[in-house]
């Protein structure tokens, strides 16, 4: 349906005002040009060197794997959590086959699909309200379901840090590793420490809408030089040491480029900058809309410092036009008063932004939609042999229902976000 709500003497942009792009400041094309230069154009040279060393110094990890892809480190980092576990797997088998692994439940499915590649089975822990992220009450009724269970996946979400002490606590009491997923959050903090540093194993994304990016890439941390190894052996077919190619274990392609690594590597100096600016948007933007009856993303302002790098708004339920979403497809009806994601978004769209809805979650998604989930009220499906009494929202569903991503770009200036604010007003006309 199209909004009945005027926008008229809202003019459009003449250039796109993205979600999240790339900022470039030219010192990543010295970096790129050292390697065409040396000719290091494959996965070795001085630009990856620079960045392991780099980032496992900033994060605070002692150890730092640079690979192709954010998915591809939680891949590995997935295989080594279950091979510590449960030891090397037979080939063709994953090192998790058929056991369950708890995971994030509102998150983008890279975080979820390395469990699948290992053979494990996921099951899916609510969101809380706080943080957006993994809820400790639902953590732990899912460990009275699963008892069994001893690997935790863990997001922060937008890059916003979760309830990692509580996480923590219950994970240790549990003897069960945590598979941390800062691929959001290079640069937020919980305590005063790092994203990246509070799992056994830990990763990090460098994809093009980051607020460091590589065009792609990520990155393996660890505390264990033996798991570095491990990894590094891994990412590059699991080469043996021999003058032959000699392949004992199976190996993957999984190794970051010293161009790639170039690009990060001129990135990484204006991490703090793209933070603040960051969050001047994310000020911005509460400042604007403080009259409407909506909500940003939340954080612990006591704890935690996120890194901002999605600003998030998230309607009231009263102020809740009628929306229904299908698999693909979506209706709201137009009210005055009252907006929905959907016609916000419609709205931004129409002035030539970007936003997106909210991660769909995981719970939710047809490929998931039988493997188990467990809210904080114990609430949801216990996997395909235990039903127990769903509610009917649960709080994942319900953020998804009335949240979504706005322009969040570090670039953006302060008119344009002023005309995006003006805009979300008008949807509340």
């Amino acid at each position: 349906m199209i909004s009945t709500k005027d926008y008229s003497g809202i003019e459009p942009f003449r250039e796109k005002v993205w979600l999240s792009s790339p900022t470039m400041h030219g010192d990543e094309m010295k970096y790129i040009t050292e390697a065409y230069e040396m000719n290091w154009m494959s996965t070795v040279g001085e630009n990856i060197n620079a960045i392991e060393v780099e980032a496992a110094k900033y994060i605070g990890c002692s150890f730092a794997v640079a690979l192709s892809c954010g998915t591809a480190a939680l891949h590995l980092a997935v295989k080594l959590a279950g091979e510590e576990i449960y030891g090397k797997p037979r080939i063709g088998h994953g090192t998790l086959e058929g056991r369950h692994v708890f995971c994030s439940d509102m998150t983008f499915d890279a975080t979820v699909n390395p469990i699948a590649y290992e053979g494990g089975i996921p099951v899916f822990i609510d969101t809380e309200y706080d943080t957006w992220n993994m809820d400790p009450v639902a953590l732990e009724k899912a460990f009275e379901i699963y008892p069994e269970v001893k690997v935790v996946v863990i997001a922060h979400l937008y890059g916003t840090p979760g309830k990692i002490d509580e996480i923590r606590e219950i994970c240790d009491k549990h003897n069960a590793v945590i598979v941390e997923d800062a691929a959001e959050s290079f640069g937020a903090t919980y305590k005063g420490r790092q994203t990246g540093a509070f799992g056994k194993y830990n990763c990090i994304s460098f994809n093009g809408n980051k607020i460091v990016t590589g065009s792609a890439g990520g990155m393996l941390l660890t505390n264990d030089i033996e798991n570095a190894d491990k990894v590094r052996k891994w990412s590059t077919q699991s080469r043996e040491a021999a003058s032959w190619y000699q392949h004992e274990e199976l190996g993957y392609n999984y190794r970051m480029s010293n161009v790639i690594a170039g690009i990060v590597r001129g990135q990484i100096p204006y991490l703090e900058e793209h933070i603040n600016q960051k969050r001047a948007v994310y000020e911005r933007y509460r400042d604007g809309l403080k009259d409407l009856p909506v909500s940003m993303n939340p954080y612990d302002e006591k704890k935690s410092v996120p890194n901002f790098w999605l600003s998030c708004l998230i309607v009231d339920k009263e102020a809740m036009c009628q929306q229904v979403r299908g698999e693909r497809d979506v209706l709201y009806i137009s009210e005055s008063g009252k907006s929905c994601p959907t016609e916000i978004l419609e709205a931004i769209s129409s002035i030539n932004a970007e936003g997106r809805p909210v991660w769909k979650p995981m719970h939710m998604q047809p490929i998931y939609r039988l493997h188990g989930f467990v809210a904080r009220g114990g609430s949801g499906c216990g996997g395909t042999n235990t039903y127990i009494k769903r509610s009917p929202l649960d709080a994942g569903a319900d953020i998804f229902e009335r949240g979504l991503c706005l322009p969040s770009d570090n670039k953006m200036s302060v008119k344009q976000q002023d005309r995006i604010i003006e805009v979300i007003k008008r949807c509340f006309g």
